[in-house]
């Protein structure tokens, strides 16, 4: 099973973005965890490789499984795990491009606006509003059409 990991960069009321080419969806930089690579050293790494920023002090803030299935069949094509982090503190110097697609400074209030996954939409939905950590499972299609969602039951008392 694939393992990524990425973080919402929070400073000044904005969270920085990345606009992906393919679909032009807007996700949080971040990206697959390395062979034995621990959570958090992986989201550092990741950030750093597609922004040109080191995160400080990154807390996790949800763990989701994704499954995307086959429309026809039912049968599971793919599965994979994020981690999603936090983080309102960073050093260096933002890159000019980025090789995954634009990074974007985009105010808290316009997140939710951006094309996205749908799936996207309800973790940033509660990474903006609350403190608490997130747990959920996303059902996807091939074509990345949201068909099923479970998140922490925990959270809908």
């Amino acid at each position: 099973m694939q393992r990524v990991a990425n973080c919402v960069l929070r400073v000044n009321n904005q969270i920085l973005m990345l606009k992906k080419p393919r679909r032009g969806w807007y996700v949080v930089p971040g990206g697959k965890m390395e062979a034995g690579e621990n959570i958090k050293d992986s989201v550092i790494r990741e950030f750093r490789e597609e922004t040109g920023l080191h995160i400080q002090e990154p807390e996790l803030k949800g763990s989701f499984t994704f499954i995307m299935k086959d429309e026809d069949t039912q049968t599971t094509v793919q599965e994979w795990m994020m981690f999603t982090f936090q983080s309102t503190k960073y050093e260096g110097e933002l890159l000019e491009q980025s090789e995954e697609g634009e990074l974007e400074w985009v105010d808290v209030d316009k997140v939710l606006e951006k094309p996205m996954a749908e799936g996207d939409r309800h973790i940033f939905s509660h990474i903006l509003n609350r403190e608490d950590q997130l747990y959920g499972t996303f059902v996807y299609t091939t074509d990345f059409k949201l068909i099923d969602k479970e998140m922490d039951p925990s959270r809908l008392k």
